[in-house]
Formats: structure tokens, C-alpha cells, sequence
């Protein structure tokens, strides 16, 4: 168990470039958090509910992370800050990175698997700030989603995601090749879907103006045309 711990907060700090010690990031609320949780999920999953509850609120109280019960997580999963909402049936695999005021929301049952409310997010997923993940999707390996994004559609495996709804970006060859990617959002003007729509509708109305130029210039032209028949 004492390895285990020591691996933990190892893996915390190699994705934290604050942290110093393992002594610094055991005081970290997620570290805290988390800790809270596998006690509490023993219990629910023991059905002793209303404790679990009771130790879910208490870790809430103190650390501002909601995580309910019944969510299950992997190893090594780093929440850096406080005010994330993890549901009840959310699923996380193992060396996951969660930042502050990330939601792992909920949506109508009906939409996905019976009973599955909330995402599953696989193994090394990264979530920026602010970001919402909302019903029960899955989130591919290696994934990444920029801060503030609202994500409500499967992630495929080592995809980036920014925006309102997300959508997928293209991120530089080293970005991908790179072990882990600090906050996981692209912060290249290339990444914004806006401007890439934007970059778009000028390369189609340029596209456009050669043309119109093009049949101009054959209407201009002064060669009499040769005529068919006689």
C-alpha cells in the first residue's frame, strides 16, 4: 500500500511543474479527494449508501470536489484544484489528469446505455479547465479536451477537442508524441474552430473571385471565335 501511495504521488508530480515534493502534493485537495473516494465507493459498493454519502459530503466539504460513490476511477488519477463534479456513473481509467472546474455530467438515460448517465473517459485522458463532458459517451485513449470545451459526442482515441460543442482539432506532430501535455489545450490560432471556418470561407470566396476573373477575361476576349458548320 505505502508503494502504491509513493507511485501515486510520483505521477502526480511528474504532471505537476509546481510540485516539489511528494510531501507537497499529499496535501493537494485532489490527492485528498481521491483518498475520500475509495473509501466511500468501498462502501457503497457494499450498499452501506447513506455512509458513503456521508464521507462523499464530508471530502466535498473540505476539499471541493464532488465525486460521487459510485463513480469508479483508475489509478493514478491527478485532479489539480478543486470545484470538479464527477457523476455517478462516470468511469475513469487509469493515469487520468482532471482540472479545475471540470464536470462529468449527466443526461437523460434514454440516450445511451440503460442506467449510464455519465462519460467514460479511458486511459491518459486530459481535460482543461472549465470543461464539460456531458452524458454517457466515451472518451478515447490519450484524449484531450481544451478548456472550456462542452462535449457531448464520442472522443475518438488521442483526439483534441476545444469548443462549443467540441469538436476536433489538428495539434503539431510533437504535441502528440510528447507523454503528456499540460492542460490539454492547443493554444496555436490554428486550434480555433472559429478561425478555421473563417480561413475556410476565405479560401472558397478566393477560389471563387479566380473563376469569376477567369470567365470574365474569356468573355473579353477579342479573337473571333471559330464557327461550326459551313
Amino acid at each position: 500500500m505505502f508503494r502504491e501511495l509513493v507511485a501515486y504521488l510520483d505521477s502526480v508530480k511528474q504532471r505537476d511543474p509546481a510540485a516539489r515534493s511528494r510531501w507537497e502534493v499529499l496535501l493537494y485537495p485532489g490527492v485528498w479527494a481521491l483518498g475520500a473516494h475509495r473509501l466511500a465507493h468501498f462502501l457503497y459498493r457494499g450498499e452501506l449508501y447513506l455512509l458513503a454519502r456521508v464521507v462523499n459530503h464530508i471530502a466535498r466539504m473540505f476539499t471541493a470536489i464532488d465525486i460521487h460513490p459510485g463513480a469508479r476511477i483508475g489509478k493514478h488519477l491527478f485532479i489539480d484544484h478543486g470545484f470538479t463534479v464527477i457523476g455517478e456513473t462516470a468511469e475513469i481509467g487509469d493515469d487520468v489528469t482532471i482540472y479545475q472546474c471540470v464536470t462529468l455530467g449527466g443526461t437523460n438515460p434514454a440516450n445511451g446505455v440503460p442506467g449510464k448517465r455519465h462519460p467514460t473517459l479511458d486511459d491518459g485522458v486530459i481535460v482543461g479547465s472549465g470543461a464539460q463532458i456531458l452524458g454517457p459517451i466515451y472518451v478515447g485513449k490519450r484524449a484531450r479536451i481544451g478548456a472550456n470545451a462542452v462535449v457531448t459526442r464520442e472522443v475518438p482515441e488521442g483526439a483534441t477537442m476545444v469548443g462549443i460543442p467540441g469538436k476536433p482539432v489538428p495539434v503539431a506532430a510533437e504535441n502528440y508524441a510528447a507523454d503528456f501535455m499540460p492542460y490539454g489545450t492547443p493554444c496555436a490560432d490554428r486550434c480555433d474552430p472559429a478561425m478555421q471556418q473563417i480561413e475556410a470561407l476565405r479560401a472558397e470566396l478566393q477560389a471563387l473571385e479566380e473563376r469569376l476573373d477567369a470567365s470574365r477575361r474569356g468573355a473579353d476576349d477579342p479573337q473571333p471565335r471559330k464557327r461550326i458548320g459551313r
